[in-house]
């Protein structure tokens, strides 16, 4: 298990430097790295902090605050699930809190969590342009919409295993 670990770390290095070498001559090299980076492995691993600042010459502060400055960037490694509840004021107006304790609730984390299985983790976003629609979440790139308790527990249990589209009526 080991050697998979470091096999991995490794591959993630290697990611990051090759992302590092391909974009760190743009101007305002600093966040497209990092969406980059987040983009590749689904969050800004610890590692890449020191290998972004010494390739831009800035001090790993100064790298550090922007990735923890930005809810964009996650400095841990999410569930195989992302599932993004939108907390603005539409959606907020038609229902989102209710779901959004149910959804606590139910996977037994709070935002910014994952699931001890691995399989969830929970993130607040702030509109998903779907307002005439709301409360919505989003699951990966599918948007899911007019969601309450019922249709949230119906998700989680039709996710299947390496596919997030699924039909909620």
């Amino acid at each position: 298990m080991c050697k998979s670990v470091a096999q991995d770390d490794d591959q993630n290095i290697q990611l990051i430097l090759d992302t590092i070498a391909a974009l760190k001559d743009q101007p305002g090299a600093l966040l497209p790295i990092l969406h980059k980076i987040q983009d590749t492995l689904s969050f800004v691993p610890e590692t890449a902090i020191p290998l972004v600042a010494e390739a831009l010459n800035l001090s790993r502060a100064d790298v550090h605050g922007v990735v923890s400055f930005y809810h964009h960037f996650r400095q841990t490694k999410p569930g195989a699930y992302v599932i993004q509840l939108c907390r603005a004021e539409s959606c907020q107006s038609m229902g989102a809190k209710a779901l959004e304790q149910h959804a606590r609730q139910t996977l037994g984390i709070d935002y910014h969590q994952t699931t001890t299985d691995g399989q969830f983790t929970l993130e607040p976003v702030y509109c998903l342009g779907n307002c005439a629609c709301s409360p919505s979440i989003r699951v990966a790139d599918e948007i899911y919409s007019d969601m309450n308790a019922q249709k949230f527990d119906e998700l989680l249990q039709n996710l299947p295993s390496g596919s997030t589209k699924v039909e909620v009526l």
